[in-house]
């Protein structure tokens, strides 16, 4: 046989390159848009005009006949991003404060900031929706939190559009858009845009990062976490415990960690492909969990010994003279009202409260290094030059959940649970910001922190609740370093901004699903120096958050006034939240919102609060709602909905709150089948929460034992006197609740929830130990804590009883729970309702 080696080497690309043109221009794909590569060949790419994702196949170009040897392959083209599309870092951090970062005038030293800032703009009029879920899924979607089924956090969510936490697949997320344009996509930190109910190994996964268009996700579920211990730490869909085998271990060093390493490995398996890291540490929002060396560097600063009124006075001068505000603007009073004056504390109380805004800043300060390494690891790839950087400081205004005395442990704050100055100096001082506390500072800082504004997170109508420094760098393409640009802008205008720089297009059709507009305007209009100081796109925006909300429209604000500080969470709500009493504020010539004018401009009031009422029909806000911590126990679609009768398999961990059955408002019993070995058992059961809230039943040295720990202030035990003999037992701890539970929420009265109860721990059918608990916990257990059956993957309940994993050591044959929800009566419902009338009259 002889082989013509020439013969055997052609092949007509040629020809089918040229066929190809006509096919690719008939599928309306310019031709232009491929690379030298002939067509049909390995190497080969294309791209797409993006109006239908994923765009379709070209059909095959090349030759079948019988015979392998007389015919012609032909390869997809891979899909490639416009010639000259950046890499996008998206960075986001959390509870951040206008005035808290050093680039908008703060005292706390953010250096990554600033070279963001530095090497291109600084924004000013950046806003969020006040809450950290609804802003995210605003950033994702390019669409407003209430399209985007977002109106409140995920563990909040109700039934109707604007509400239900579920991003509906006419809202493709930027992920899924740059994905669909040959961009590689991933995502770090947090993610509070999945339902809780569907945190869980049965998924379903298309609401989770890796569903909602992003290869990679390494982060946490939920809306915080122990950065110590982090609970609900995912690696794309598998939960992880890494902090069990590293010593210091921090989640934001090491995500800082992993996301540079998979910046690495990107560029060198695919060095021209660009990719989008949507970056989302936890800091700041509580728990403030720095290392012990940032807490010392910050300390030694003493940034904060004056107090907070001197510390506003010291931010609105540093913002006036860097030029983020107007030289007009004026500061907000201090609310001696609602907030104490420095002068008016104790020395103790200074003190504390000293040590909280020292950890907070250390924090923030730790947060943004741990950026600053993310931009350099950028930056040492070569890639900085063609990188578009967005640094969002705060997913909104700085948070006033650590109550008007700070707390340490935010789960008490949500369960109306306050700790006494006295008590943090005695038993928390040393480990704020340890392992060992869920810190959160109090109300006077984080209003100083969003200096020269009023009010905070959770206010979506006063700009101290949404206003949000944000700064901006494409080394290649923004030339205006350092400048500044004052132009009202939305989150939902930071997707459609990265489109525009990539040069590519918004689809109409994803996955055959219609898609509905992009809500926001790109802001490359201002990446131009010429176009510093040009008028703003963005002319009409809406604001809500639990009830609360405003108009902006071309300049002009119209408010909804305040009727529920920030701060306070649980109680009977307002029930008639659509009859707003307006401010009416003039932000052309009052940038901080300091004069309300709507006494003198009736005429504008009207034409605003029609605006409002259009922009709310429009986009999902009703109805409107003001409660709050109530939400948290709203019935929802998850895989316990309805079951009162639940039997689990001998070991099993993991199971997040959104899935696990709850016994909050509710007598109870749990049934466990065991066999004890051979020289005694040890070990746990069941466990649901940990050290900052929640119940365990263990054997310890041998002996069952049922733990409720009530906000790591209180823990109530049931122990046998007894350890339990060699061989087979039943373990019963039945609990018997006073109160007539959570229904009594639906008519605006807290008065069924966290009540007391009395507890019994059974062996083999004998009562071993009974106690009366005097409260319980009414509403969420710890939410970065699993439900655990046969060992303990967070923090222990009781840390002197045991250390985690705490495996059991024998065997659990069976396991059961039942909940026995209380039922209102028709007599407690008449009442209910005549209560509830006369309040909304």
């Amino acid at each position: 046989m002889t082989i013509n080696r020439g013969k055997l080497m052609q092949c007509p690309w040629r020809q089918i390159a040229t066929a190809l043109m006509t096919v690719l221009a008939t599928a309306g794909i310019a031709a232009a848009q491929q690379t030298n590569a002939p067509l049909g060949s390995p190497a080969a790419t294309r791209a797409i005009d993006g109006l239908q994702l994923p765009a379709p196949d070209v059909p095959f170009g090349g030759k079948i006949e019988r015979n392998a040897m007389q015919s012609t392959p032909f390869w997809q083209p891979r899909i490639v991003p416009p010639n000259g599309a950046p890499n996008v870092l998206l960075i986001i951090t959390d509870d951040v404060g206008f005035g808290a970062p050093a680039t908008f005038g703060g005292v706390i030293p953010t250096p990554a900031l600033d070279k963001i800032a530095a090497m291109g703009l600084r924004y000013t009029n950046m806003h969020s929706t006040a809450l950290c879920s609804p802003t995210r899924a605003a950033l994702i979607t390019g669409r407003n939190h209430h399209s985007s089924g977002f109106g409140v956090i995920s563990e909040q969510a109700t039934g109707y559009p604007g509400y239900d936490s579920v991003i509906t697949k006419d809202k493709a997320t930027v992920g899924t858009i740059l994905k669909s344009n040959g961009y590689n996509t991933s995502w770090f930190g947090k993610n509070h845009n999945t339902p809780g109910y569907q945190v869980s190994m049965a998924g379903p996964f298309d609401q989770w990062p890796t569903g909602m268009g992003f290869d990679y996700f390494y982060g946490f579920m939920g809306g915080d976490t122990s950065q110590w211990t982090p609970g609900n730490l995912f690696r794309n869909t598998t939960q992880i415990y890494p902090y069990e085998s590293r010593k210091g271990y921090n989640l934001i060093t090491a995500m800082a960690d992993e996301a540079i390493d998979y910046m690495s490995q990107l560029n060198a398996l695919a060095p021209d492909q660009p990719w989008l890291v949507y970056y989302a540490p936890g800091g700041t929002h509580a728990p403030h969990h720095p290392t012990p060396e940032w807490i010392k560097q910050i300390e030694d600063m003493h940034l904060f010994d004056d107090g907070w009124n001197k510390l506003r006075d010291t931010i609105f001068a540093n913002q006036k003279k860097l030029g983020v505000i107007p030289q007009t603007a004026e500061l907000t009073p201090w609310p001696s009202d609602l907030l104490k004056n420095w002068d008016q504390l104790t020395d103790d109380e200074k003190k504390m409260f000293i040590r909280q805004a020292n950890v907070y800043a250390a924090y923030l300060a730790y947060t943004d290094a741990e950026i600053g390494r993310v931009i350099q690891a950028v930056e040492d790839a070569g890639e900085l030059d063609n990188t578009l950087i967005i640094y969002i400081s705060g997913d909104n205004g700085s948070s006033a959940e650590g109550t008007l005395l700070g707390t340490p442990n935010e789960v008490a704050m949500f369960n109306g649970v306050e700790v006494p100055v006295s008590a943090q100096l005695k038993h928390f001082y040393d480990l704020w910001g340890s392992e060992h506390t869920y810190n959160h500072m109090a109300v006077p800082w984080s209003w100083a922190f969003d200096t020269p504004f009023k009010w905070t997170k959770q206010i979506s109508s006063y700009f101290g609740g949404t206003r949000q420094g944000m700064a901006i760098a494409w080394p290649k393409v923004i030339t205006d370093k350092g400048g500044i640009r004052n132009q009202f802008a939305h989150v939902i205008d930071i997707a459609p901004t990265i489109l525009e720089a990539a040069a590519i297009r918004e689809p109409s059709v994803v996955d055959g699903i219609a898609q509905s507009p992009m809500e926001g305007s790109s802001l490359m209009y201002t990446f131009d120096a010429v176009n510093a100081k040009v008028p703003a796109r963005h002319l009409t925006q809406y604001f809500e958050m639990f009830g609360n909300y405003a108009i902006y429209h071309e300049g002009w604000m119209l408010v909804d006034k305040i009727s529920r500080p920030s701060w306070v969470t649980a109680g009977p709500q307002d029930v008639n939240p659509a009859k707003a009493d307006w401010e009416l504020y003039n932000i052309n010539t009052d940038w901080t919102q300091n004069h309300d004018v709507a006494a003198r401009h009736p005429e504008k009031v009207k034409e605003l609060e029609a605006v409002w009422w259009r922009e709310a029909r429009k986009y999902n806000v009703m109805p409107l709602d003001a409660s709050v911590v109530s939400r948290l126990v709203t019935p929802r679609p998850s895989s316990t909905a309805g079951r009162s009768d639940f039997t689990f398999p001998g070991r099993m961990t993991g199971i997040s709150n959104g899935v696990a059955p709850s016994i909050l408002n509710a007598s109870y019993t749990f049934t466990a089948e065991v066999t004890v070995p051979e020289g005694g058992g040890e070990g746990m059961i069941i466990t649901q929460g940990g050290r900052f809230t929640g119940y365990g039943l263990f054997l310890r040295k041998g002996k069952p034992t049922f733990v409720w720990n009530l906000f790591g202030l209180q823990k109530v035990a049931w122990e046998a006197p007894d350890a339990l003999a060699p061989g087979k037992h039943t373990l019963v701890f039945d609990f018997n609740y006073d109160g007539l539970g959570a229904a009594t929420l639906a008519f605006n009265d807290f008065s069924g929830i966290g009540k007391g109860g009395t507890g019994e721990l059974k062996v083999d059918g004998a009562v071993v130990a009974k106690h009366k608990m005097e409260y319980t916990v009414p509403l969420i257990l710890a939410w970065d804590e699993n439900m655990d059956i046969g060992s303990d993957t967070g923090t222990p309940v009781d840390d002197a009883a045991y250390a985690v994993p705490f495996a059991f050591t024998g065997s659990i044959d069976s396991l059961n729970l039942i909940v026995n929800r209380p039922v209102l009566s028709d007599a407690d419902k008449a009442r209910l309702e005549e209560a509830m009338k006369k309040a909304s009259d």
